[in-house]
């Protein structure tokens, strides 16, 4: 039995979907913090960057 990661936020334990795929990004069950699959074997999940707006530069 695989163990589930944890978010790194509030330690929640993340379900995982099945056919995931290293970068997508899903989000925490309990906070909504959006966390980027960073490892499939084991499976690890880090917090994803936040998209910054360039205002055009």
């Amino acid at each position: 039995m695989s163990t589930l990661p944890t978010c790194p936020v509030c330690g929640a334990s993340i379900l995982v979907p099945a056919n995931v795929m290293k970068h997508e990004i899903i989000p925490c069950q309990d906070c909504g913090t959006e966390l980027e699959i960073v490892n499939l074997d084991p499976l690890e999940v880090e917090q994803a960057p936040e998209v910054q707006e360039d205002w055009g530069e």
